[in-house]
């Protein structure tokens, strides 16, 4: 069996394949500007020996006149047609960085929380701006490139053949041993070129956690140990680079060395024939002229392959994550649900992490429009059980039905409909206030907006901004306070208007006064809607239609505040340790 999977990555050129072959005209176009240019650098090394032969020995005057005519126009060829290949070649490279980027950025998105989890949000970043420019490079300047030599290298053998067939014979043998280093310094490159690519990630993920967690950085005077952790993370980038300078470098002196063995014995061979008789100085210059011309192209395809090299490694990186299969797959006829209330129930639920279960065994039943609360110690499988609701995780065995419907047969896009969530963190967007509240749903109008506003307790601290709700929060709503974000992300459920609600922790993060606001933006929002809480302190949720003790990932206490209380379990100890009773 082959240690490369072979077609995987086939596969994956062929995609890059596909997208250039998409921008055709222009590649075309492109193309016609390369043959002009090798044309136009044929033609130089063409012109040389009636230059010698014709003007000055033969001193024809009529020649004198014509040929450097003949020159302007060639050089001016050469110079639009070099204007248009880079043009049309940067705009085919560019077009091919933007689908590209699209696609990555697509399937990020369409991928589950369990992707997120185990990728770090640097190294995907890392993707779409890093290993896409890499692959553009590769596009817009490695095969831009190629193609051009490759053009005039033809151009250049059919000048050599012609003056001298023989001479050009020997010229040539020289060739298939040149391009034995390019591929083996190319395999080189594209090894180190990986490594300094996932490198370079790593530095990105460093830079995000160190720059979004910076104040805990200073707050626990950590600035010296992040430094020299960054300063770590650098000098492995460094020590990659430099190796790949070091394959790059070597690459360029054994194609010099080897074309001046092919010169030096043109010149010999070709000077003993201008010597005896054979060949005259114009067509020895000229043929010269050409093979000077054509180790340049052959010597810079070296340079080329390296570029291409560190652009299919990035390929490989990029694909990996295009081709990433869903954990979470759609049916294949799903049901659309209508937006009214629903009732939920889990049926026999196992879920876990790898192997470790988190709930076992979970059997409830919620009806449409009932407040649930969902209370336990940390780690016991409470944000698990309602993660599964909008499937961001599958279940592991069991179901989950909405209306009798397995939830695996309800259309993804119709089942996150029918859900408004609010966590604990408060998730906002560096964006004005009304394009936060409106986040899902992006037609509403002002005065909806406002409504939502309102019924959130937003409104009295939006009113006294300046720009009210154009107002830019900032990043992560850094320019508001913790009880502010909070009401902007219940408005934003609110305006959602999502028939079931799912409150993740939503005020234990919060002081008194703030929690008091928030709380009665709640029972705004939870009014008529299914509703799971999962609450902390236990006084938040006294108004739950039934409670849920979770232990271990098992149910093991149901029943409203005062049936709890009076059955002296689970929910009476947390209780008793929240209050001192």
């Amino acid at each position: 069996m082959s240690a490369f999977p072979l077609p995987p990555i086939r596969s994956r050129y062929r995609q890059l394949l596909s997208l250039i072959r998409d921008a055709w005209p222009r590649l075309l176009m492109a193309m016609g500007c390369m043959l002009v240019m090798a044309g136009a650098t044929s033609a130089t090394a063409f012109l040389v020996k009636p230059v010698l032969d014709d003007i000055f020995f033969k001193q024809d005057l009529v020649m004198l006149k014509f040929i450097p005519i003949v020159v302007v126009c060639i050089y001016l060829l050469r110079g639009l047609s070099m204007v248009g290949q880079e043009y049309l070649m940067n705009h085919v490279g560019q077009n091919i960085v933007r689908k590209l980027r699209n696609q990555l950025y697509d399937r990020i998105q369409d991928l589950p929380l369990s992707f997120f989890q185990e990728e770090r949000t640097g190294v995907l970043m890392s993707r779409i701006t890093n290993d896409v420019t890499i692959i553009k490079n590769m596009v817009s300047t490695a095969v831009t490139a190629s193609l051009r030599d490759c053009f005039s290298i033809v151009g250049l053998i059919g000048v050599i053949l012609y003056r001298d067939w023989k001479l050009a014979l020997y010229a040539l043998l020289i060739l298939p041993v040149a391009f034995y280093p390019v591929v083996q310094f190319g395999r080189r490159v594209r090894r180190v070129s990986t490594g300094c690519q996932e490198a370079m990630a790593e530095m990105n993920a460093f830079l995000h956690e160190t720059f979004a967690g910076n104040k805990i950085v200073k707050a626990f005077g950590m600035e010296t140990y992040e430094k020299e952790r960054f300063h770590r993370k650098t000098f492995d980038l460094y020590r990659l680079e430099m190796k790949a300078v070091l394959v790059r470098a070597l690459s360029s002196p054994v194609m010099e060395f080897l074309a001046g063995l092919g010169i030096a014995f043109i010149i010999w061979y070709g000077g003993y024939r201008v010597i005896s008789g054979t060949s005259t100085a114009g067509t020895f210059f000229s043929f010269m002229a050409a093979v000077l011309m054509l180790y340049d192209p052959v010597k810079k395809l070296s340079g080329l392959n390296n570029t291409l090299q560190e652009g299919l490694a990035a390929a490989d990186r990029v694909f990996e994550i295009i081709e990433k299969p869903s954990e979470i797959q759609e049916a294949e006829h799903p049901v659309i649900l209508p937006k009214t209330p629903h009732a939920v129930r889990f049926r026999d639920v196992w879920f876990g992490y790898g192997s470790t279960m988190v709930l076992k065994g979970i059997h409830l039943r919620v009806k449409a429009g009932e407040v649930l609360a969902l209370v336990g110690m940390s780690g016991g499988g409470k944000t698990s059980l309602v993660n599964l609701i909008p499937r961001f995780y599958d279940v592991s065995r069991g179901a989950i039905l909405i209306d009798g419907i397995d939830i695996r047969q309800i259309s993804i896009r119709s089942l996150r409909e029918q859900i408004a969530i609010v966590t604990q963190e408060p998730i906002l967007f560096n964006d004005t206030i009304r394009n936060n509240i409106a986040y899902g749903n992006p037609n509403a109008s002002l005065e909806q907006i406002e409504d939502a506003a309102r019924a959130a307790y937003a409104w009295e601290f939006i009113d006294k901004l300046p720009d009210r709700f154009d107002a830019n929060i900032g990043e992560l709503g850094s320019r508001l306070s913790g009880g502010e974000k909070q009401r902007i992300c219940i408005a934003r459920a609110l305006l959602k208007d999502a028939p079931i609600l799912i409150l993740d922790e939503a005020t234990s993060s919060l002081d008194s006064e703030a929690e008091r606001l928030v709380q009665q933006a709640l029972e705004n929002l939870m009014r008529g809607r299914t509703t799971f809480v999962i609450a902390h302190r236990l006084s938040t949720i006294t108004y739950a239609s039934r409670i849920v003790v979770l232990v271990n990932g098992e149910i093991v206490e149901e029943g409203t505040h005062a049936e709890l209380i009076e059955k002296r379990g689970e929910y009476w100890k947390l209780l008793q340790m929240q209050t001192g009773m």
